[in-house]
């Protein structure tokens, strides 16, 4: 993955193509890095939430938490590794990729 990708995207699917249990993995590897905020309520990081794309469970990783606290980026990128779990490009690339494409629309004369 490159250092400038905003986001990486862990799919729930491994590289064997199984959808990977538990079902609610997503919801509690992001339960690892939430926060209790002031009015005592637990909220998911605003670097790592849960997604579902395509009818899969994904986990969207902002890239900025590698600077940020680069033990808990790599514990992220090792549990997709050690459960051979699928990676791509985040939401942001994807979008920038489909603006910077032509329109293939024929313009009315």
């Amino acid at each position: 993955m490159s250092g400038n990708i905003a986001e990486i995207v862990i799919i729930g699917i491994t590289t064997a193509g199984q959808t990977f249990r538990p079902s609610d993995w997503a919801e509690r590897l992001c339960g690892c890095m939430s926060l209790f905020g002031e009015d005592q309520r637990m909220t998911y990081s605003p670097y790592v939430k849960p997604i579902i794309s395509s009818d899969v469970k994904c986990v969207v990783v902002d890239r900025r938490l590698e600077q940020i606290d680069n033990e808990a980026f790599g514990f992220l990128m090792s549990f997709a590794r050690d459960n051979e779990l699928q990676l791509r490009d985040g939401r942001q690339e994807i979008r920038h990729a489909l603006k910077a494409r032509p329109s293939s629309r024929v313009q009315a004369a």
